[in-house]
Protein backbone atom coordinates (compact mmCIF):
# COMPACT_ATOMS: atom_id res chain seq x y z
CA UNK A 1 0.00 0.00 0.00
CA UNK A 2 2.94 2.29 0.57
CA UNK A 3 4.27 3.67 -2.73
CA UNK A 4 7.07 6.21 -2.46
CA UNK A 5 6.35 9.45 -4.28
CA UNK A 6 8.82 12.04 -5.50
CA UNK A 7 9.42 14.69 -2.79
CA UNK A 8 8.18 17.46 -5.11
CA UNK A 9 4.89 15.60 -5.56
CA UNK A 10 4.48 15.15 -1.80
CA UNK A 11 5.22 18.85 -1.18
CA UNK A 12 2.63 19.79 -3.80
CA UNK A 13 0.12 17.51 -2.07
CA UNK A 14 0.82 19.16 1.29
CA UNK A 15 0.51 22.64 -0.23
CA UNK A 16 -2.82 21.75 -1.84
CA UNK A 17 -4.16 20.58 1.54
CA UNK A 18 -3.11 23.86 3.15
CA UNK A 19 -4.64 25.86 0.28
CA UNK A 20 -8.03 24.23 0.88
CA UNK A 21 -7.74 24.75 4.64
CA UNK A 22 -6.70 28.36 4.15
CA UNK A 23 -9.81 29.00 2.06
CA UNK A 24 -11.92 27.14 4.65
CA UNK A 25 -11.55 30.04 7.09
CA UNK A 26 -13.29 32.30 4.59
CA UNK A 27 -15.97 29.70 3.74
CA UNK A 28 -16.63 29.15 7.45
CA UNK A 29 -16.94 32.87 8.11
CA UNK A 30 -19.57 33.06 5.36
CA UNK A 31 -21.49 30.03 6.65
CA UNK A 32 -21.52 31.48 10.18
CA UNK A 33 -23.74 34.29 8.90
CA UNK A 34 -26.48 31.69 8.41
CA UNK A 35 -25.83 28.67 10.65
CA UNK A 36 -24.70 27.99 14.19
CA UNK A 37 -21.22 26.40 14.48
CA UNK A 38 -22.53 22.93 15.42
CA UNK A 39 -24.84 22.96 12.40
CA UNK A 40 -21.97 23.74 10.04
CA UNK A 41 -19.78 21.05 11.56
CA UNK A 42 -22.41 18.31 11.51
CA UNK A 43 -23.48 19.05 7.92
CA UNK A 44 -19.97 19.20 6.48
CA UNK A 45 -18.92 15.96 8.19
CA UNK A 46 -21.99 13.86 7.44
CA UNK A 47 -22.04 14.86 3.76
CA UNK A 48 -18.27 14.48 3.42
CA UNK A 49 -18.39 11.01 4.95
CA UNK A 50 -21.27 10.03 2.66
CA UNK A 51 -19.38 11.16 -0.44
CA UNK A 52 -16.21 9.32 0.57
CA UNK A 53 -18.01 6.07 1.45
CA UNK A 54 -19.87 6.26 -1.87
CA UNK A 55 -16.55 6.59 -3.71
CA UNK A 56 -15.03 3.70 -1.74
CA UNK A 57 -18.06 1.52 -2.45
CA UNK A 58 -18.14 2.30 -6.18
CA UNK A 59 -14.39 1.78 -6.55
CA UNK A 60 -14.23 -1.28 -4.30
CA UNK A 61 -11.41 0.25 -2.27
CA UNK A 62 -12.88 0.22 1.23
CA UNK A 63 -10.72 -1.59 3.78
CA UNK A 64 -12.29 -3.47 6.67
CA UNK A 65 -11.35 -1.93 10.00
CA UNK A 66 -9.67 -4.34 12.41
CA UNK A 67 -11.29 -4.63 15.84
CA UNK A 68 -7.96 -3.76 17.47
CA UNK A 69 -7.97 -0.39 15.67
CA UNK A 70 -11.45 0.75 16.76
CA UNK A 71 -10.01 2.54 19.79
CA UNK A 72 -7.44 4.32 17.61
CA UNK A 73 -10.15 5.57 15.23
CA UNK A 74 -12.41 6.68 18.09
CA UNK A 75 -9.60 8.62 19.78
CA UNK A 76 -8.30 10.23 16.59
CA UNK A 77 -11.82 11.25 15.53
CA UNK A 78 -12.51 12.70 18.96
CA UNK A 79 -9.44 14.94 18.64
CA UNK A 80 -10.08 15.80 15.00
CA UNK A 81 -12.64 16.52 13.64
CA UNK A 82 -14.59 16.81 16.94
CA UNK A 83 -12.42 18.87 19.34
CA UNK A 84 -10.42 20.56 16.59
CA UNK A 85 -13.48 21.81 14.71
CA UNK A 86 -15.09 23.09 17.91
CA UNK A 87 -12.02 25.17 18.67
CA UNK A 88 -11.53 26.35 15.10
CA UNK A 89 -15.14 27.21 14.25
CA UNK A 90 -15.92 29.00 17.51
CA UNK A 91 -12.50 30.68 17.30
CA UNK A 92 -13.39 32.12 13.89
CA UNK A 93 -16.72 33.27 15.35
CA UNK A 94 -14.97 35.33 18.03
CA UNK A 95 -11.98 36.57 16.02
CA UNK A 96 -11.47 36.89 12.26
CA UNK A 97 -10.58 34.48 9.49
CA UNK A 98 -7.11 36.05 9.16
CA UNK A 99 -6.21 35.88 12.86
CA UNK A 100 -7.64 32.36 13.02
CA UNK A 101 -5.43 31.22 10.16
CA UNK A 102 -2.38 32.75 11.83
CA UNK A 103 -3.00 30.95 15.13
CA UNK A 104 -3.67 27.65 13.39
CA UNK A 105 -0.27 28.17 11.78
CA UNK A 106 1.32 27.57 15.21
CA UNK A 107 0.70 23.86 14.68
CA UNK A 108 4.13 23.29 13.08
CA UNK A 109 5.80 25.16 15.93
CA UNK A 110 4.62 22.62 18.51
CA UNK A 111 4.18 19.45 16.44
CA UNK A 112 7.89 18.48 16.38
CA UNK A 113 7.84 18.12 20.17
CA UNK A 114 5.08 15.54 19.93
CA UNK A 115 6.71 13.86 16.93
CA UNK A 116 10.07 13.55 18.66
CA UNK A 117 8.67 11.95 21.81
CA UNK A 118 5.74 9.96 20.43
CA UNK A 119 6.98 8.89 17.00
CA UNK A 120 10.77 9.24 17.35
CA UNK A 121 10.92 11.58 14.33
CA UNK A 122 14.07 13.64 13.85
CA UNK A 123 14.15 17.40 13.30
CA UNK A 124 16.84 18.83 11.03
CA UNK A 125 18.66 22.08 11.77
CA UNK A 126 17.00 23.71 8.76
CA UNK A 127 13.54 22.62 9.94
CA UNK A 128 14.27 23.92 13.44
CA UNK A 129 15.34 27.30 12.02
CA UNK A 130 12.15 27.44 9.98
CA UNK A 131 10.07 26.84 13.10
CA UNK A 132 11.79 29.69 14.94
CA UNK A 133 11.08 32.07 12.06
CA UNK A 134 7.48 30.86 11.97
CA UNK A 135 7.02 31.49 15.69
CA UNK A 136 8.19 35.10 15.53
CA UNK A 137 6.15 35.72 12.39
CA UNK A 138 3.04 34.59 14.24
CA UNK A 139 3.83 36.90 17.16
CA UNK A 140 4.08 39.85 14.77
CA UNK A 141 0.57 39.10 13.50
CA UNK A 142 -1.01 38.61 16.94
CA UNK A 143 0.56 41.43 18.97
CA UNK A 144 -0.07 45.10 18.21
CA UNK A 145 2.50 47.90 18.61
CA UNK A 146 1.23 48.66 22.14
CA UNK A 147 1.67 44.94 23.01
CA UNK A 148 -2.08 44.33 23.19
CA UNK A 149 -3.54 41.27 21.54
CA UNK A 150 -5.01 41.89 18.09
CA UNK A 151 -7.98 39.57 18.76
CA UNK A 152 -10.41 38.39 21.43
CA UNK A 153 -8.66 36.40 24.20
CA UNK A 154 -11.53 33.89 24.14
CA UNK A 155 -11.14 33.45 20.39
CA UNK A 156 -7.38 32.98 20.75
CA UNK A 157 -7.88 30.41 23.53
CA UNK A 158 -10.35 28.43 21.42
CA UNK A 159 -7.99 28.44 18.46
CA UNK A 160 -5.06 27.32 20.62
CA UNK A 161 -7.33 24.53 21.88
CA UNK A 162 -7.80 23.55 18.23
CA UNK A 163 -4.03 23.59 17.74
CA UNK A 164 -3.49 21.23 20.70
CA UNK A 165 -6.18 18.89 19.34
CA UNK A 166 -4.57 18.88 15.90
CA UNK A 167 -1.17 17.98 17.30
CA UNK A 168 -2.55 15.05 19.26
CA UNK A 169 -4.51 13.95 16.20
CA UNK A 170 -1.38 13.96 14.06
CA UNK A 171 0.24 11.35 16.29
CA UNK A 172 -2.72 8.97 16.00
CA UNK A 173 -3.04 9.67 12.27
CA UNK A 174 0.55 8.67 11.60
CA UNK A 175 -0.15 5.25 13.13
CA UNK A 176 -3.33 4.78 11.08
CA UNK A 177 -1.55 5.62 7.81
CA UNK A 178 0.63 2.56 8.29
CA UNK A 179 -2.45 0.30 7.99
CA UNK A 180 -5.16 2.06 5.95
CA UNK A 181 -5.56 4.23 2.86
CA UNK A 182 -6.08 7.98 3.23
CA UNK A 183 -9.65 7.89 1.91
CA UNK A 184 -10.67 5.05 4.23
CA UNK A 185 -9.22 6.87 7.24
CA UNK A 186 -10.98 10.17 6.50
CA UNK A 187 -14.30 8.51 5.59
CA UNK A 188 -14.39 6.67 8.93
CA UNK A 189 -13.14 9.62 10.96
CA UNK A 190 -15.68 12.01 9.44
CA UNK A 191 -18.51 9.55 10.10
CA UNK A 192 -17.42 9.23 13.73
CA UNK A 193 -17.02 13.00 13.94
CA UNK A 194 -20.59 13.48 12.68
CA UNK A 195 -21.79 11.03 15.34
CA UNK A 196 -19.98 13.05 18.02
CA UNK A 197 -21.59 16.26 16.77
CA UNK A 198 -25.12 14.89 16.30
CA UNK A 199 -26.35 15.51 19.89
CA UNK A 200 -25.00 19.09 19.81
CA UNK A 201 -26.64 19.73 16.45
CA UNK A 202 -30.00 18.45 17.69
CA UNK A 203 -29.86 20.58 20.85
CA UNK A 204 -28.19 23.78 19.66
CA UNK A 205 -28.56 23.88 15.89
CA UNK A 206 -31.64 22.09 14.61
CA UNK A 207 -34.21 24.82 15.35
CA UNK A 208 -32.20 27.58 13.64
CA UNK A 209 -31.27 25.20 10.79
CA UNK A 210 -34.95 24.67 9.97
CA UNK A 211 -35.56 28.44 9.85
CA UNK A 212 -32.73 29.31 7.47
CA UNK A 213 -33.47 29.74 3.77
CA UNK A 214 -30.78 28.36 1.45
CA UNK A 215 -29.04 31.05 -0.61
CA UNK A 216 -26.40 30.62 -3.34
CA UNK A 217 -23.80 32.10 -0.98
CA UNK A 218 -24.64 29.63 1.79
CA UNK A 219 -24.88 26.64 -0.56
CA UNK A 220 -21.57 27.51 -2.20
CA UNK A 221 -19.69 27.93 1.07
CA UNK A 222 -21.09 24.69 2.53
CA UNK A 223 -20.35 22.73 -0.65
CA UNK A 224 -16.78 24.03 -0.61
CA UNK A 225 -16.36 23.07 3.06
CA UNK A 226 -17.73 19.57 2.41
CA UNK A 227 -15.76 18.79 -0.75
CA UNK A 228 -12.49 20.64 -0.28
CA UNK A 229 -12.01 21.35 3.44
CA UNK A 230 -13.50 18.20 5.02
CA UNK A 231 -12.68 15.72 2.25
CA UNK A 232 -9.86 16.62 -0.14
CA UNK A 233 -7.73 18.56 2.34
CA UNK A 234 -7.75 15.77 4.94
CA UNK A 235 -7.03 13.10 2.33
CA UNK A 236 -4.06 15.07 0.96
CA UNK A 237 -2.82 15.82 4.47
CA UNK A 238 -3.01 12.13 5.37
CA UNK A 239 -1.01 11.15 2.29
CA UNK A 240 1.63 13.76 3.07
CA UNK A 241 1.86 12.67 6.71
CA UNK A 242 2.43 9.08 5.64
CA UNK A 243 5.15 10.05 3.16
CA UNK A 244 7.20 12.69 5.02
CA UNK A 245 5.98 12.61 8.65
CA UNK A 246 3.93 14.99 10.74
CA UNK A 247 6.69 17.53 11.50
CA UNK A 248 7.53 18.26 7.88
CA UNK A 249 3.91 18.17 6.77
CA UNK A 250 2.78 20.61 9.44
CA UNK A 251 5.50 23.09 8.48
CA UNK A 252 3.36 23.73 5.41
CA UNK A 253 0.62 25.05 7.73
CA UNK A 254 2.46 28.38 7.57
CA UNK A 255 1.25 28.79 3.99
CA UNK A 256 -2.35 29.07 5.29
Amino acid sequence: MKNQRHPAVVYAIALAAMLFWGLSFVWTAIALKYYEPFTILFIRLIFSSGLLFLFLWLSGRFQKIKASDYKLFLLSSFLNPFLYFIGETFGIKYTSSTISAVIIATIPVFTPIAAIYALKERLSVLSFAGLIVSFFGILIMLVEKNLNLAASPLGIFLLLFAVASAIGYSVFLKRLTQKYSAITIIAVQNLLGAAYFLPFFLVFGLSSFLRVSITPELAGSMAALIIFASSMAFILYTVSTREIGISRTNVFSNTI
